[in-house]
């Protein structure tokens, strides 16, 4: 009888704990993943702003065009200065250095080539 009481208890706390971790889902996200892509990389663009997105600019190159850039949003909500293709961002992402560091070392161990000292 014990075992039964304690089996309904744990699959009360999991249900619970299910429906609890739905409050932690990313919810745009899925919505964006879940609806239709638009048509042209602009329209695109203009909608990530619209899932809260405060600017991005898009850079395409394709082999034999010429780069093509998209641009949305604000570079400067506060001044109101619109998002700009040549526009200089403060912010970067310096873990890809590291990253690329850390694969080219971990190929250069594979392949026996790497030279200590």
């Amino acid at each position: 009888m014990k075992k039964k009481q304690t089996k309904k208890i744990l699959r009360i706390i999991f249900i619970m704990a299910s429906i609890g971790s739905l409050y932690f889902v990313p919810w745009i996200l899925v919505k964006a993943w879940i609806f239709p892509v638009p048509d042209t990389v602009q329209e695109q663009v203009n909608e990530a702003i619209d899932h809260g997105f405060d600017g991005m600019i898009v850079y395409v190159d394709q082999a034999g065009k010429p780069p093509e850039f998209y641009a949305a949003g604000w570079h400067d909500r506060k001044n109101l200065i619109p998002a700009y293709p040549q526009a200089l961002f403060k912010i970067a992402s310096i873990s890809k250095l590291y990253v690329a560091v850390a694969v080219a070392v971990a190929k250069l161990v594979k392949s026996r080539t790497f030279v200590f000292g």
